[in-house]
């Protein structure tokens, strides 16, 4: 598995419908192409956690989030443009644009613009991915690259050595329609 800073060797990892981890905002996150099937079961079995639950979409800006926001209503724009970039989620309405295997059982997908340096020039070359906090579902996140494999031992393809945000904790989920926090 290996940590390195190599972006470039990430990056062909992803193409290779491989599974990576990365520091993400506030804890280490497990990142795949949203539109590769094996590599999102990878995903899964690693958290042993159900395709029904869906699973959030990261992006260096909201133009790699175009195709999924056609039709939200221009306030609703208004308001993604003033949280982002930022370490928010926000569920927006499901138009048809993401797999299913992204949606899970929902009505609604879950949508970041980060702020986080290297995950904005990560999706500045490879387009929205997944972005999973690295854990077995129902386990605390995990925050060193040292832990990721402990757990994870060699399943994972390519851990992204890099330092995590500042947050402390996984991003706040926020529906954009009815303001709810989720999380």
């Amino acid at each position: 598995m290996g940590k390195r800073t190599d972006l470039d060797y990430a990056l062909k990892t992803i193409k290779r419908q491989g599974v990576i981890a990365y520091p993400t905002e506030g804890v280490w996150g497990l990142g795949c192409d949203p539109f590769s099937r094996s590599a999102v079961d990878k995903i899964l079995s690693l958290k042993k956690r159900s395709v029904d639950q869906g699973l959030l979409l990261v992006a260096t800006d909201i133009s790699q989030f175009d195709p999924f926001l056609e039709g939200l209503e221009r306030k609703y724009h208004e308001e993604l443009d003033r949280n982002w970039p930022g370490p928010i989620t926000f569920l927006v309405p499901d138009n048809g644009s993401a797999p299913r295997w992204i949606v899970g059982k929902h009505k609604t997908l879950g949508l970041r613009v980060s702020d986080h340096s290297l995950i904005k020039t990560l999706c500045a070359l490879t387009g929205p991915l997944v972005s999973t906090s690295a854990n077995i579902s129902g386990l605390p996140p995990i925050k060193s690259a040292d832990e990721i494999e402990e757990v994870f031992d060699q399943e994972i393809d390519y851990v992204l050595a890099g330092e995590l945000g500042k947050l402390g904790k996984p991003t706040q989920i926020k529906d954009i329609l009815t303001g709810e926090v989720l999380r």
